[in-house]
């Protein structure tokens, strides 16, 4: 099998990575004077947003991801499933499991991966939330415990079944926590009747001083008064050591037991070989320029978590969001039309539009430039925010009607085990 793109005679801009940026930049480069390739190794978007939804049982995997076919029906790009495994500049074109690919353009949108920071332990026995197939693989872990738990008696094991430990208090992680917690409140008890759910504790581990550490103080204050409210043991200025599987070891000397760990850590760059080291920054991030154009390339640019831009000017990158990354598709697609018309390319400037997290029902925390919202007025936000930012309509409606079942009866109900999840030993 090979890679096979029908000639045009227009110049071509290849695409690595169907992510939020890569998504946006080909739509907005339709009919813009190029043929558009877009390359991904799965066949659909993901909405990484509501992973933690799938993971917790809220949504289904469906709800939240759409075939790229799909998304492109009325648009001229061309898409490709293969996984790109290398970059060779000097010839304009990259290498895929498929065979080869050239480019005029190559723009990387390869988003990031979990960051470890070097805990090959952590990496091994943990599970982390980056995926789909990592999302469906923590709901089996969640329900696969609880029905080996109501088979043995009170002790460590059970215990270990039992308690969860989430590692990391951004978004994700408090997300994560908060879910879990009103599962442990509202439903399991209700399936799970033999168990006794107030011997089960959920643990949220932040190596900093205090949650959500973009957001504002008042902010972090108020996401883990609502956490703790729903029974979450908050451990601040603490970081993971260790961890084999059953124990998580804290740098503070204590240990907690719980064979399921949820790593929210970190994340760095997604980079791929081909590109010179020296354009790779902290993070395994590709260094840009003003243009977006990665340092030491005039015709391969970055966009999203992958690219880190840093000048003379501005020494610190902007967050590894997808804002960030939907603007950088923006101005990129807007940059490439004017190089048609001859016209000068314009510099990227992020602009901070606000951040957001949800804790559980009628809990969530808004922070919009100098405004703060709390409590249910910025759940409903959160929740207006992400079903809009869904790309398709029928996701739209789905996770509507899910969330208005889940808010009247706070039944999570999307509880199956379709797939076995295969603990590492």
């Amino acid at each position: 099998m090979k890679i096979t793109i029908p000639d045009s005679p227009y110049k071509r801009v290849v695409i690595i990575g169907g992510g939020f940026g890569g998504l946006k930049l080909a739509r907005d480069l339709n009919k813009k004077g190029y043929q558009i390739v877009l390359i991904d190794k799965n066949n659909y978007h993901t909405f990484q947003p509501l992973l933690y939804q799938v993971a917790t049982g809220q949504l289904e995997a469906t709800s939240i991801a759409t075939p790229f076919r799909t998304v492109f029906r009325k648009y001229d790009v061309i898409f490709r499933m293969a996984e790109v495994v290398k970059i060779i500049p000097k010839e304009n074109k990259i290498e895929t499991n498929l065979g080869h690919v050239s480019y005029d353009y190559l723009v990387i949108a390869t988003g990031s991966i979990t960051n470890y920071f070097g805990l090959e332990d952590v990496k091994k026995y943990s599970v982390s939330m980056k995926t789909i197939n990592e999302a469906l693989n923590l709901r089996s872990m969640f329900l696969q415990n609880l029905e080996e738990a109501v088979n043995l008696e009170i002790g460590d094991h059970q215990e270990s079944l039992l308690d969860l430990i989430v590692v990391g208090g951004g978004p994700t992680g408090i997300e994560t926590a908060g879910a879990l917690a009103e599962l442990k409140s509202h439903v399991y008890p209700n399936d799970y009747k033999e168990l006794d759910f107030h011997r089960m504790d959920i643990h949220l581990i932040e190596a900093a001083p205090r949650l959500l550490g973009a957001m504002t103080e008042k902010t972090s204050e108020k996401a883990k008064e609502y956490l703790e409210a729903l029974g979450v043991h908050v451990h601040l200025n603490t970081s993971v050591n260790s961890y084999d599987g059953q124990y998580a070891y804290l740098n503070n000397g204590k240990k907690i037991l719980s064979s399921s760990l949820i790593w929210t850590a970190g994340v760095e760059g997604n980079t791929i070989p081909g590109i010179d080291s020296n354009a790779i920054a902290r993070g395994n991030r590709l260094k840009v320029n003003d243009y977006l154009q990665i340092q030491g390339y005039e015709n391969i640019f970055a966009i999203g978590d992958i690219a880190a831009q840093i000048t003379d000017k501005k020494t610190k990158p902007d967050p590894m969001v997808a804002p960030l990354a939907v603007q950088h598709a923006t101005l990129l697609a807007k940059n490439l039309y004017r190089k048609t018309k001859q016209k000068p390319f314009l510099p990227f400037q992020y602009v901070d539009k606000g951040s957001m997290a949800t804790i559980g029902k009628n809990k969530a925390v808004v922070n919009i430039k100098s405004m703060e919202f709390y409590g249910i007025f910025a759940w409903f936000i959160w929740v207006f925010v992400h079903i809009m930012a869904l790309v398709d309509f029928r996701n739209r409606i789905i996770v509507f009607i899910n969330y208005a079942w889940n808010y009247l009866n706070s039944d999570k109900s999307i509880r199956l085990i379709l797939r076995t999840f295969q603990r590492v030993k």
